[in-house]
């Protein structure tokens, strides 16, 4: 795969995801969102002593307006500041990758979001690893309304089992051990085992393997020069870059660094950089990674937002978007790490943030510490 240089990456994702013809210079300046400091409020989010170190930036109109790192690489203020180009873990925000290249075979009509998962992959009705599956469509999995429970549970994976590697009809099959807990379609519950089984489908249907098309489809059309899904073991992140942390079972934090590779793949396995993930996004909000007839498609059976208890009603931090909700977070994240990438609805204004813990990243003090940060940001003025 040839890659751009750096001077013609610029120069082609300008010309790629600019619409229309530009503004005036004076319009332009006097339309420019106004944005907060990124490294002051990236250095109040490592003030706290659940976060080893976060790096982020912030975007209008595809181009950095700001960036930052705080913190440090290792626990304990060792290894130095983290590169604020350094690449990172982008967890589940790899789904919605998986979802683009879906929607394209959609579209090139090699499978249909009604066709069903026996049809598509008949080995897991053969070795009997998912319940129902003649039952189950594309479109549920994508949805997380499937009813196949998670195999990504403390139940079933050891989170310092770092050199397993584990195929994913084997993860798949760990989760046929979890009893159902919905019909097909009933509701949303959420389960990393549809996203290996799309990722199957992926490779099934186009001979190639999920990073293949990943970087066919979306990474070099849009000269996403330092992202990729790692494919060979141990898989780990390329280039100096901030380690995160989980406790083992007493109480005693663990480097997970290495984290087993075989656990992301389709469904959480991309390494990406704060500028990569900016292009992404942008480009989606803008309808040039899939089309809005395509979207159209994806979203239709998308579930509606099960109503809120009222304790979370009353809490203005349950909710993860900012700015009075012009930008709602697509986020990533497993043991000792956790990314977030916020994009306004025209698309023209991204904060991309990395952050990597010294606990585990469920606890919920660390979703409203990230959501502070993203505020002081990009709406420095509520």
């Amino acid at each position: 795969m040839k890659r751009a240089t750096a001077t013609g990456l610029a120069g082609l994702a300008c010309a790629m995801l600019t619409l229309g013809v530009a503004a005036p210079a004076a319009t332009a300046a006097a339309d420019r969102p106004r944005l907060g400091n990124v490294q002051k409020a990236l250095s109040e989010l490592a003030k706290n002593k659940e976060i080893v170190g976060a790096i982020g930036a912030a975007y209008i109109d595809g181009r950095k307006a700001g960036k930052g790192s705080a913190g440090t690489r290792l626990l304990n203020d060792k290894g130095g500041k983290i590169p604020a180009g350094a690449r990172f873990r982008i967890g589940s925000q790899t789904k919605l990758m998986t979802q683009v290249v879906i929607m394209k075979l959609v579209t090139e009509g090699k499978l249909s979001l009604d066709d069903k998962l026996s049809d598509l992959l008949p080995v897991v009705v053969e070795k009997d690893l998912v319940e129902r599956a003649g039952e189950i469509t594309v479109e549920q999995m994508i949805h997380h309304t499937s009813g196949i429970p998670n195999w990504y549970t403390p139940e079933l994976v050891d989170a310092f089992d770092f050199d397993t590697y584990y195929p994913p009809l084997e993860l798949v099959k760990k989760s046929r051990t979890v009893e159902r807990s919905q019909e097909p379609g009933e509701k949303f519950s959420y389960s990393n085992t549809n996203y290996m089984l799309l990722g199957l489908i992926i490779e099934d249907l186009t001979d190639h393997s999920v990073s293949r098309e990943f970087e066919r489809r979306i990474y070099d059309p849009l000269n996403m020069d330092d992202t990729y899904l790692p494919t060979k073991w141990p898989g780990g992140i390329k280039g100096p870059h901030g380690h995160g942390y989980h406790p083992d079972k007493n109480g005693k934090l663990r480097d997970v660094d290495r984290l087993n590779m075989s656990y992301g793949y389709a469904a959480g396995g991309v390494i990406s950089t704060t500028d990569d993930l900016s292009t992404f996004h942008r480009a989606f909000a803008l309808d040039k990674v899939l089309t809005k007839e395509e979207k159209e498609a994806l979203n239709a059976g998308r579930p509606a937002p099960e109503p809120k208890s009222s304790e979370a009603k009353s809490s203005k931090s349950a909710d993860p978007r900012v700015c009075g909700g012009e930008y709602a977070p697509v986020k990533g994240g497993s043991s000792g790490f956790s990314a977030l990438a916020y994009t306004s609805r025209d698309g023209r204004v991204q904060f991309v943030v990395s952050v990597t813990m010294g606990a585990n990243h469920t606890d919920p003090a660390i979703d409203p510490l990230v959501k502070k940060a993203a505020e002081a940001v990009l709406c420095p003025e509520s």
